[in-house]
């Protein structure tokens, strides 16, 4: 990651700020950090799962990558993989693909590991974190390592684990019902994809 010497004294004053490019920035500590690219694997992933609830949620209700997640803590801000949002959220985001902590939690978010330790760390610990005290109802933690879909409930004291997906089940969001596509699909997609 790249970190920039731009520094911010609030949230509203980064979102006024445009450096005249499509980077994608962290706010971490009143600075920028850039985005790196997702793998091609989280990429085929992210869209084999838009695909599977496009039908479910129609287009506007689905959001790739680029939509902005504010978040208390550090860093302020995220971007998930995947995120399933309300009618009522359309329209305030047509100007900026940025969902603020008072504009509500979104229905789904989905988080696709990377490998490695930190990111693992990041998407089961400090996102976890993150997405719980938004109040987001369901949290999916897409595991290529492990070929597992975790889902999170929001719970009386937090997240609990509602199901993991595994081989030939068959994907199930407690918001949004039954996916026609099993665990192990999901996996042999994506990896199709980068052979």
């Amino acid at each position: 990651m790249v970190q920039l010497k731009q520094r911010f004294q609030s949230f509203e004053e980064y979102l006024a700020y445009d450096d005249g490019t499509e980077n994608l920035y962290e706010l971490f500590n009143g600075e920028l950090i850039e985005v790196p690219p997702e793998s091609g694997f989280n990429v085929e992933t992210a869209n084999f799962l838009f695909a599977m609830l496009l039908p479910i949620v129609g287009h506007r209700c689905i959001r790739g990558h680029g939509l902005e997640l504010e978040v208390r803590g550090e860093p302020r801000n995220r971007y998930p993989d995947l995120t399933v949002i309300h009618e009522d959220q359309i329209e305030p985001l047509r100007r900026r693909n940025t969902l603020r902590i008072s504009m509500g939690p979104p229905m789904l978010v989905v988080e696709i590991v990377s490998p490695g330790e930190v990111q693992r760390n990041r998407d089961y610990v400090a996102k976890r974190s993150q997405y719980q005290d938004l109040g987001i109802a369901e949290y999916w933690i897409v595991d290529p390592q492990k070929a597992t879909v975790l889902v999170l409930e929001l719970r009386e004291g937090g997240y609990g684990e509602a199901a993991t997906f595994r081989g030939e089940e068959k994907l199930r969001s407690l918001q949004l019902g039954p996916l026609k596509v099993t665990a192990q699909a999901l996996f042999d997609a994506a990896s199709s994809q980068t052979e």
